[in-house]
């Protein structure tokens, strides 16, 4: 893009371009990762009761230390991580963009770094906000490396060290005992692991919550867009010790989270049994596309994740994904030469997205 003159936007941010998929209407819109499946709708009436209930109260600010929601949170954690986690472990804010924002904003002393490819987003928010962002090697198929990654980590020493597990766009988890290592390089160097695990449930690693309490320069960053399916009430949280949660207070808008996005929240929390009983609907239809991909002659990448990142047609990335949009189906092309990624859409929509490929390849 092209900067007006007169406009005294920063050099540095001249050349970048806005973080996002394409917005475009798609019968199968299978590109950003999404839930296929609306609240039910039980669920719906007790957002809308919830919303009513909070409406009166509107003239006033939210509780700008959102106690309630990171007690839910903490209970949710605590459960399913089986760890003792409470609300003084837990932050929350505008989705889990907002949290690694925020992360940037208060320890951005030294570089940061990321292993690439990874998620877009953790590299911009460090350029936005002044910090040099190092791009850290993966294994040439696209897997993650420990032994580079400790490498990287030593030649660097950044003050921030990120990784996405399960990772967005490759799809594959970092086993826990490579996370553990590298937490243990990290930590020696003086820095923060933060463990960005926002598709954590539909993968059967272990999380890195349970190397909090022991290692508390561990930060894991969670989300309730992708298996709780919120991804528009945007809902972001991470999960650290006490010390991190206080510097997060530091760098926060006032009253960043409204009373409404709390509120909505503890329904979705309250209901999780029913928002997590599709995720294993979705893993069984990740093997099930995984197996239809591999029929048509392409290769897909080992997912742990709710979307697939394959390869091996006879044309162009972009011009595939051209190709089927023109059939309605809407998929994500992440900039990987001959990779596309295809988020795990409902069963119409998944039938959609084969029935077109079978056509074109």
């Amino acid at each position: 893009m092209i900067w007006p003159n007169w406009l005294p936007l920063r050099k540095d941010l001249q050349e970048l371009t806005p973080y996002g998929a394409p917005q475009v209407h798609a019968e199968a819109a299978m590109n950003t990762n999404e839930n296929p499946y609306p609240p039910s709708p039980t669920l719906q009436a007790a957002i809308v009761q919830s919303v009513a209930e909070i409406a009166v109260t509107l003239n006033r600010y939210p509780d700008r230390e959102a106690i309630k929601l990171r007690e839910a949170l903490a209970v949710y954690i605590s459960q399913t991580s089986h760890i003792n986690c409470r609300a003084e472990n837990v932050w929350a804010a505008n989705g889990s963009n907002e949290i690694i924002q925020s992360l940037f904003l208060a320890f951005f002393g030294r570089s940061a770094m990321g292993f690439i490819p990874s998620y877009s987003m953790h590299a911009l928010i460090a350029k936005v906000v002044g910090t040099k962002w190092i791009d850290g090697e993966r294994n040439a198929d696209l897997t993650f490396n420990v032994d580079i990654a400790i490498s990287d980590v030593s030649k660097y020493k950044p003050a921030l060290t990120f990784i996405t597990t399960p990772n967005n766009p490759t799809g594959d988890a970092i086993s826990f005992k490579d996370i553990s290592r590298l937490a243990e390089a990290v930590g020696a160097e003086g820095g923060l692991l933060i463990v960005d695990e926002a598709y954590a449930e539909f993968s059967p690693e272990k999380s890195a919550t349970t190397l909090v309490r022991d290692n508390p320069h561990v930060v894991v960053i969670r989300t309730m867009s992708k298996a709780f399916a919120f991804a528009g009430a945007r809902l972001g949280y991470l999960i650290a010790d006490a010390a991190v949660v206080d510097a997060m207070k530091l760098v926060r808008l006032p009253y960043h989270l409204s009373a409404i996005t709390q509120a909505t929240a503890l329904v979705a929390l309250d209901h999780r049994a029913e928002l997590l009983g599709n995720v294993t609907k979705l893993i069984n239809a990740r093997t099930a596309l995984v197996t239809e991909l591999g029929a048509l002659g392409l290769t897909c990448l080992p997912s742990a994740a709710n979307f697939i990142l394959f390869s091996g047609f006879d044309r162009p990335a972009p011009r595939l994904w051209s190709q089927l949009l023109e059939r309605g189906v809407l998929i994500r092309d992440v900039g990987l030469s001959s990779h596309l990624r295809v988020t795990v859409g409902n069963e119409a929509e998944n039938k959609a997205f084969i029935a077109a490929l079978t056509q074109l390849l």
